[in-house]
């Protein structure tokens, strides 16, 4: 089954998907919708596909099956509910939306219209976050006790910009933090409680946000996320074996594992050298996961992945709506 996607919006993300898309074996690009008509023409003739001049012609196409969504946060429910009403199918770019409520009401559309519906979070298809998070589940290197996840860069950008604008959605913890958080969550399981310091800008936004983590059977974490800063974007994870490390967490190449062992008189610790964890290798930039799973939900007539599923999204943005509360960020 080859599944017909279509884009809506022109940004940045959306050239890096559709180059992405190129390279999954039966998922074509058949249309992109942009608000300007030559807009949608110059990103058609890079990538291929039909240009439509607006989003309700692209809502509207009848070759198209599925379409992901690339416009900024504020944007989304908006754009999945016109979604929804032309008949299609829906992968919409993390997060979901600005809040749980609107989360709730996306997913509550997609149920009336019987449409599949999924959050872009390509960390969660990602084959070595997968190959991890079972190894964790099965013990094979302790039990986790702490992790910690840092995502950030220095935003340098006019007013107006998604990344500065509130009216947008404009966030730290909304653009980098979702990643650490939802890390912890396939790493560790669901949140217990959060606590968040952050500093904000002039305008109401948050730019530096820190947060530790309860989390099941005694496992802390502690988050970070800056649009002031460069972070190292690493992840690391605390067990009674040992150390894990993890390169670029939300979108991996290289994880090591160093494993310590105390003697019997408990006063000599034996450190080994940092072992790689076999892993499948990423294909693309990592969207490709992200886009293979979509397909394949939809050839299993499914209407949300196991992957990525509804609950997990829901967890998440509500956690960030429990952070955006405590550090005083609201939309």
């Amino acid at each position: 089954m080859t599944t017909r996607w279509g884009i809506l919006a022109t940004g940045k993300i959306a050239h890096t998907f559709a180059e992405d898309l190129a390279l999954v074996p039966d998922a074509e690009l058949v249309a992109v919708g942009s608000r300007r008509a030559e807009s949608a023409a110059a990103f058609a003739e890079r990538h291929g596909g039909t240009p439509y001049g607006s989003y309700e012609e692209l809502a509207a196409a009848p070759d198209v099956d599925v379409v992901y969504i690339a416009t900024p946060h504020a944007l989304h429910l908006d754009n999945a509910r016109l979604c929804f009403e032309g008949g299609k199918h829906v992968l919409c770019e993390k997060p979901l939306t600005l809040s749980v409520a609107e989360a709730e009401e996306m997913v509550r559309l997609a149920a009336q219209h019987d449409r599949f519906l999924m959050e872009a979070m390509w960390t969660a298809c990602h084959p070595a976050v997968l190959t991890l998070r079972e190894r964790l589940r099965s013990g094979d290197f302790g039990t986790p006790r702490h992790l910690h996840a840092e995502l950030g860069f220095l935003v340098q950008a006019p007013p107006d910009d998604r990344m500065l604008n509130p009216e947008l959605g404009a966030s730290a913890l909304l653009d980098m933090g979702v990643y650490p958080l939802t890390f912890a969550h396939l790493m560790l399981g669901e949140a217990l409680s959060l606590t968040a310091a952050a500093e904000l800008s002039d305008r109401g936004i948050d730019l530096d946000v820190a947060i530790a983590g309860r989390y099941p059977n005694g496992a802390l974490a502690t988050m970070t996320a800056s649009m002031t800063s460069w972070s190292g974007r690493h992840a690391a994870i605390a067990t009674d074996r040992g150390r894990l490390e993890v390169d670029d967490f939300h979108h991996p190449s290289r994880i090591t594992f160093t494993s310590y062992d105390v003697g019997d008189t408990n006063d000599t610790v034996v450190v080994s050298e940092p072992v790689p964890v076999e892993t499948p290798p990423a294909l693309g930039r990592g969207y490709t996961h992200e886009i293979a799973e979509v397909g394949r939900c939809l050839e299993a007539g499914l209407r949300e992945s196991p992957l990525v599923p509804h609950a997990q999204t829901l967890a998440i943005l509500r956690q960030m709506d429990d952070v955006r509360a405590q550090v005083g960020v609201g939309f």
